[in-house]
């Protein structure tokens, strides 16, 4: 009797200027990836960096045979997870940030394969210890109340990490219209939509470092990319309101 072989898995990670956090950085994720019961490439989505992100990343590639590179000229989060998540060949896509990642997260996604197409780590299921600031919870659950409102989803945290199937990924990222902020969560309502099934696990999430992005900055930006995922899925589904 031959072993099951394993599943492979490709780690998204999408960086910006990143270069003064990648020597600590890079070493840790592979060693937090050894621990996953599947096989690992590491795939790092550069887009717009200014310092020598890049460079490194390519100097780290002659000694690690399962890291990939790919480049975007333009500094864009989203985009850049799109690009890797439509780069990738592997059964599996999950996207992590260089300074959040977990193989106890993704060694149990990838047990909930036969059931679930998509695996959500969730902020606010039971069971999950969210030890952000006050100011970063509460715009989660608000968030959350807008994606319920306005596109009707049932899902109770679509930022984060996720591991996607591939062929979910190959149907459902050519039609997601937002990058930047939002294309992970219009590709979970997308598939959301489209029928594929979607298991949420409790996460564990502590900031590593003081984050770069302002939250009240980000308030009319989503807002309006809400708002048009909202009118863009409207007028692929049309209906009687």
């Amino acid at each position: 009797m031959t072993d099951a072989p394993l599943p492979d898995v490709t780690v998204v990670i999408p960086v910006h200027n990143e270069a003064d956090y990648l020597p600590t950085a890079l070493p840790l994720l592979f060693e937090e990836m050894a621990k996953v019961d599947a096989d690992v490439r590491i795939l790092v989505a550069e887009n717009g960096s200014t310092d020598d992100t890049a460079d490194l990343v390519r100097a780290a590639m002659e000694d690690r045979s399962d890291l990939d590179l790919i480049e975007l000229a333009t500094p864009d989060y989203g985009a850049a997870m799109r690009d890797g998540f439509l780069a990738a060949s592997s059964e599996w896509v999950v996207n992590f940030d260089i300074d959040y990642f977990s193989a106890s997260f993704l060694n149990e996604a990838l047990a909930l394969a036969d059931e679930a197409d998509i695996v959500l780590a969730s902020k606010r299921v039971e069971g999950a210890e969210d030890e952000r600031g006050m100011t970063r919870r509460a715009a989660t659950w608000t968030f959350n109340q807008i994606l319920r409102f306005a596109l009707g989803s049932g899902v109770s945290d679509t930022h984060g990490m996720k591991l996607v199937r591939r062929s979910v990924v190959a149907e459902v990222a050519p039609k997601v219209i937002s990058t930047v902020d939002l294309f992970d969560t219009e590709l979970v309502v997308r598939a959301e939509r489209a029928g594929y099934r979607i298991a949420e696990l409790p996460a564990h999430v502590e900031e590593l470092r003081d984050t770069n992005s302002s939250v009240v900055k980000r308030v009319p930006r989503t807002l309006r990319g809400v708002w048009r995922i909202r009118r863009s899925l409207a007028g692929e589904h049309p209906t009687s309101d």
